[in-house]
């Protein structure tokens, strides 16, 4: 019989199936600032970061819900309770200041684990304020 090793994120995980699934969501954010002249990334309110279970340097996915653009960048801590959504570097030229975007992160794990995980989903409202 072989074993069948994993190799995930150095990881090595031993007969398992690990697969991607959502992690964190803010859902229908507005685009308050886009910085050409910084290097990349996504500037987040640490408040939404905190409502939604996202940390400094996390990986996230960005989809524009104005122009259809779906990017990669890491996050950075915004100012707490300033509702900034702020792209920085080539990501500014994805987007234009006022779009509604979603940013999603993904987590690997355990199909099983998979199962049982509930993602945080955070929802906005105009002003990029957490209503649940």
């Amino acid at each position: 019989m072989t074993k069948l090793y994993i190799k995930v994120h150095d990881q090595i995980v031993h007969n398992k199936m690990i697969i991607e699934v959502l992690k964190s969501k803010l859902h229908c954010v507005k685009v308050t600032e886009a910085n050409l002249h910084y290097m990349g990334s996504i500037t987040i309110d640490e408040d939404l970061m905190d409502a939604a279970n996202l940390i400094a340097g996390e990986k996230v996915e960005v989809v524009d819900n104005n122009n259809g653009a779906r990017f990669e960048t890491y996050i950075i801590k915004g100012e707490r309770g300033s509702g900034c959504i702020c792209l920085n570097g080539a990501a500014a030229r994805q987007v234009q200041v006022g779009d509604i975007c979603i940013i999603i992160s993904y987590a690997h794990m355990d199909f099983e684990e998979a199962k049982k995980f509930k993602p945080s989903v955070v929802f906005v409202d105009s002003e990029n304020n957490s209503v649940r």
